[in-house]
């Protein structure tokens, strides 16, 4: 949708009726799609959130944060519903909406529509491409753990890298969604599999809660907030999957289906990250299947279940930044050398993120920068930037609290923007320094 003005028509017209779906997502379906959406490496890095915030604060923390999740995904569905309404279109992505709200507010944000467009574009992609640098580390570390253990070798984790990458370039050339699917599903299998294991080892001894930190320290909450939203992770799939629901209406609200989502999510977190983080203590891992013990056949063998369900998701996970990428180029290169174009590219970029990879190999570096850079724009800044705008000039709620809500929330969104990334990337340097 390019940028365009809209008369304004909040009449009786309505986006949810006029939408053409052939096969509509139940409320269920829609549930399950956006519970697979955050359960999947991150759940196994919520130990390390409770290792920075503090077995107490951690649970409340973890329920902090994820209500605030839930009020920023109101924020955004909630305003791409309202200006599917008033500007009498069915559907809206994540782009669209801040374009087509901020094409139609005042005339001082109208210019800068076309950069808000563009800005949450290039932030899919480039949170898309961390992710897939940390799926890499992840699945090299595992496989380095368990094949050093096994054989009694001491391949570094880069090495593991490089060879993972072989697979891993066959796997994002598969440019059509129907045939990742099967790839998907099977993913989600496996990590459900080894989470369930994962859970059992983590309950089936007595924990001590000795040495246990019970609050953060100030300097580690940065640190804790973002492997939360990291592991939330799915926002960039909220709207995508709101627009293939049959009832959309019932996607919102108290009961609606994306509260229910995240209270489900957060007992799972807040159990995974309670005993592992009791269990482990400061030798918590960026996964926690890293810490599962060398000895034993069944950890070994979760390992690689997560390391081979992280493997099956990055083809899916390769899609969303290819089609933005490519959307935006397809124009100015010859038919006859797509083909060839999308094999290049795709190629060229797995190698940059595969160097990347090699010389940053540390899991828990990544967590922290992808949740601090990429969910406080995306989580965030971006909603309410939307729901302000639309909001324009006199829908503010009495004596204009709804602005003020939105002022602070913005400050809470632009500091973990600035301390989060300042605190990951300063590690990273601090690390390989």
């Amino acid at each position: 949708m390019k940028n365009a003005s809209f008369e304004l028509d909040d009449g009786d017209y309505d986006p949810f009726i006029n939408r053409q779906i052939k096969k509509p997502n139940s409320n269920f379906g829609t549930l399950i799609h956006l519970v697979k959406g955050s359960l999947g490496t991150g759940i196994m890095a919520i130990p390390l959130a409770f290792k920075n915030g503090g077995l107490f604060f951690g649970a409340i923390g973890i329920i902090a944060v994820c209500f605030l999740y839930v009020h920023c995904v109101d924020l955004l569905v909630g305003t791409a519903h309202k200006a599917c309404k008033r500007y009498r279109v069915p559907t809206l992505g994540f782009a669209e909406t801040a374009d087509i709200v901020l094409v139609n507010g005042p005339s001082t944000v109208r210019r800068f529509a076309s950069f808000a467009r563009n800005y949450i574009d290039g932030m899919l992609v480039f949170h898309s491409l961390l992710i897939f640098c940390l799926f890499q580390i992840f699945i090299a570390t595992s496989l380095r753990d368990v094949i050093n253990n096994q054989l009694q070798i001491a391949w570094s984790t880069g090495v593991y890298v490089a060879i993972v990458t072989v697979l891993i370039a066959l796997i994002i050339q598969i440019r059509v969604l129907k045939y990742l699917v099967p790839f998907s599903a099977l993913s989600n299998a496996l990590m459900i599999i080894a989470f369930g294991i994962t859970l059992s080892f983590l309950v089936n001894e007595p924990v001590s809660l000795d040495n246990r930190n019970l609050w953060p320290e100030w300097n580690r909450l940065p640190f804790f907030i973002s492997t939360i939203l990291f592991a939330i992770q799915g926002i960039r799939f909220v709207l995508p999957i709101e627009n293939k629901m049959k009832h959309p209406q019932n996607f919102l609200g108290t009961c609606g289906v994306v509260s229910q989502a995240i209270a489900f999510l957060s007992i799972l977190y807040i159990a995974t990250g309670f005993f592992g983080y009791a269990r482990y203590g400061d030798d918590t891992k960026a996964s926690i299947t890293l810490n599962l013990p060398s000895d034993s056949r069944l950890a070994e063998f979760t390992r690689l279940l997560a390391a081979l369900s992280a493997l099956f998701q990055m083809g899916l996970g390769f899609y969303v930044p290819m089609e933005i990428i490519w959307r935006r180029i397809e124009t100015k290169i010859p038919e006859d050398h797509h083909n060839v174009a999308q094999i290049a590219i795709r190629f060229g970029l797995m190698t940059i993120l595969t160097a990347i990879s090699v010389g940053v190999p540390d899991l828990q570096l990544f967590v922290g920068l992808v949740g601090s850079f990429c969910s406080s724009n995306l989580v965030l800044l971006v909603p309410v930037l939307v729901d302000t705008v639309f909001r324009w000039p006199n829908d503010y709620g009495p004596c204009g609290w709804i602005i003020l809500k939105n002022v602070i929330l913005a400050v809470f969104g632009v500091l973990l923007l600035v301390f989060g990334t300042y605190s990951s990337i300063r590690r990273i340097i601090k690390t390989y320094e």
